[in-house]
């Protein structure tokens, strides 16, 4: 498993909270939001999935990943 600590503007809430684990999730990665310092930690299988996507993902659902 890989860990990755991402920088995610644009949260403010529990809705924001649920859409980004919801997403990731799908994806068959674990993620923990922290909105004071917006940042997403995702534990991830790096053969199953990359980084591009998890952002990817994250930015489908309106936020930004700087």
């Amino acid at each position: 498993m890989k860990k990755v600590e991402l920088q995610v503007e644009g949260m403010s809430c529990g809705h924001c909270v649920n859409a980004i684990e919801g997403a990731l999730k799908k994806l068959h990665a674990h993620a923990v939001v922290d909105l004071a310092s917006k940042i997403v930690t995702v534990e991830f299988d790096e053969n199953d999935l990359s980084v591009d996507r998890i952002k990817e993902a994250i930015e489908e659902q309106g936020y930004d990943v700087m």
